[in-house]
């Protein structure tokens, strides 16, 4: 499940130890998990301060307390700590934390999302912008809302129809065509305005 070195449980203990608190020990967790944006959490735990479904794990000293939510995203997890020159560094590596990408024979749904989520979006995050799946039919249409940056953008139709749909299209067997449903005159914020671009 969770792989935790020597030098990493000899490093928890020695803080908790420093800390000398009553059945303290360490909670792992993801933030974000299966998004672009995730990452581990670690952090110093009382028993008061758990929920009651953690799983725990017994290490040297201490428990690692894993957040239920987070252990599917965090199977596999490799902690460590190195000595360097300059001092000590804890190293985690969580190989499946932000998600595995869906197999052939999931839903059309979960592929588009997951292009969406873990493609698309990414690059749409540099002008400030975003899409969300509204809909995808059972003829592979999917429809979009634009929002961010991309909200009310004049280079939208383009972003859509040379980006995004090419994106799908190549990426996602079954997608037939994408559109989208976004009422743009109510852009707050658009990257580029609408009157700028046309």
């Amino acid at each position: 499940m969770i792989q935790i070195s020597e030098s990493a449980q000899t490093h928890f203990r020695k803080l908790i130890e420093r800390e000398d608190l009553p059945g303290l020990g360490v909670r792992l967790s993801a933030t974000n998990p299966g998004t672009p944006t995730a990452d581990v959490r670690l952090e110093f735990a009382e028993p008061g301060d758990l929920h009651g479904d953690e799983w725990a794990i017994d290490c040297e000293g201490f428990t690692l307390w894993l957040d239920a939510g987070s252990v599917q995203y965090l199977d596999g997890a490799e902690i460590d700590y190195a000595t360097l020159a300059t001092g000590g560094q804890l190293q985690i590596r969580a190989p499946k934390i932000k998600g595995e990408a869906p197999a052939e024979s999931a839903s059309l749904v979960e592929r588009v999302r997951w292009i969406v989520q873990h493609e698309i979006n990414p690059q749409l995050a540099q002008h400030k912008g975003h899409v969300s799946v509204q809909e995808v039919s059972a003829d592979g249409v999917v429809v979009l809302n634009f929002g961010g940056g991309c909200h009310g953008c004049g280079m939208a139709d383009v972003t859509l129809k040379q980006g995004i749909e090419k994106t799908l299209l190549s990426k996602v067997p079954g997608v037939t065509a994408v559109r989208d449903a976004t009422d743009h005159d109510t852009g707050q914020a658009p990257y580029i305005s609408r009157d700028a671009a046309a």
